[in-house]
């Protein structure tokens, strides 16, 4: 881990980073929980589309998504990222062209994933998926130690993970995890909580069409300026095999990811002073195509990850097409940057993607 560090800063530019003047006044970030590089720039997969195992709809996948063009077909699957993000900002991660984005945990699965992406480094402490409050400080509870963003840091998350990987106890973060009502005034909460109440559980945690409306009536309502949201059935539907749902889940959630940009273009709050970044916390197996379903230290494929980002304060580059490795864990750092911060911690940090900032 030292060595990936030193390697790492090797030419970081510190002085010139702080010269620039910060637009972004606020963050989006959606934690996107076992979702492959391989649909974020390639599209839907043939071999798996084809298989009778994974996928009972395949005719109607193929009416829907395929082209024999993978810049044609992952645009018909994410339209808002090959439209509008893919225009204003940038995409890491498509190996295709050496863009590489690795976690440098050993794990390969949730919590290690989500812990790495939000204290900045791969605490080799954490024993996989066995949760237990995270020990080190998060990034979102150092933002949230300032004294401009105070009580401005939400999370909105399906996995009842997040409560550990963000030690709600220690933190003092406004999280909402798992099944947990939100108890605050208003009929919009009122009905999403009974909405939650009375929606099947089909992996034991909620929709996360209902963790998506519940972060954004709290936008709506309390203005955060930085805003976590966590969506978990891409993973559980991966887990079960089923390229359909899985498929259908991201094309739905990437709909509601634009829905929220959208809306904030028309609050003065955010318009034009918002910066978003997209990413997940492993991937999945691929080389072995029956392997997709899976992840972990024992399937290789399931180190790789991307990570999509845009704001005011970036260079719309789009698709990254230049040999370079990044890690999971510089995530932090980088988040702490677009608001003109330096994350510090008592914990190794990995260093921010100078490349997403405009000179």
């Amino acid at each position: 881990m030292r060595t990936i560090l030193l390697s790492l800063c090797l030419g970081l530019s510190i002085a010139q980073l702080h010269a620039q003047t910060r637009e972004t006044e606020n963050l989006i970030i959606i934690g996107w929980d076992g979702v492959r590089w391989q649909e974020i720039f390639t599209g839907v997969d043939s071999a798996i589309m084809n298989d009778r195992t994974f996928t009972k709809r395949s005719a109607e996948m193929r009416a829907e998504f395929w082209d024999s063009d993978p810049a044609i077909r992952r645009k018909k699957l994410l339209p808002f990222f090959w439209g509008t993000l893919s225009q204003q900002g940038q995409m890491y991660g498509n190996r295709t062209l050496g863009n590489k984005v690795d976690v440098a945990n050993r794990w390969h699965v949730t919590l290690p994933g989500f812990t790495e992406t939000l204290i900045g480094f791969a605490d080799s402490t954490v024993d996989g998926n066995h949760s237990v409050p995270e020990k080190d400080a998060n990034v979102l509870e150092f933002i949230n130690n300032q004294p401009a963003y105070k009580g401005k840091v939400a999370v909105f998350a399906t996995s009842k993970l997040y409560d550990n990987i963000l030690n709600v106890k220690r933190s003092g973060l406004i999280i909402n995890c798992d099944s947990e009502e939100v108890h605050l005034p208003g009929t919009a909460f009122q009905l999403l909580n009974e909405e939650q109440r009375l929606s099947p559980q089909i992996f034991g945690e909620r929709l996360d069409l209902v963790t998506y409306f519940q972060a954004k009536e709290y936008l709506k309502e309390y203005h955060p300026r930085v805003l976590y949201i966590n969506f978990s059935e891409t993973d559980n539907y991966g887990h079960a095999g089923s390229y359909d749902w899985y498929i259908s889940t991201l094309h739905g959630q990437e709909h509601l990811i634009a829905d929220l940009w959208t809306y904030i273009q028309s609050i003065p709050q955010y318009k034009g002073k918002t910066t978003l970044l997209i990413s997940n916390d492993h991937g999945r197996g691929d080389k072995v195509k029956s392997q997709w379903t899976s992840h972990g230290p024992g399937i290789t494929d399931s180190k790789d990850i991307f990570i999509l980002a845009m704001g005011p304060d970036m260079q719309p580059l789009g698709e990254m097409n230049t040999s370079t490795q990044l890690y999971q864990g510089q995530i932090a750092a980088t988040l702490a940057r677009f608001l003109g911060l330096d994350y510090v911690a008592d914990h190794p940090v990995m260093p921010v993607i100078t490349t997403m900032f405009k000179k």
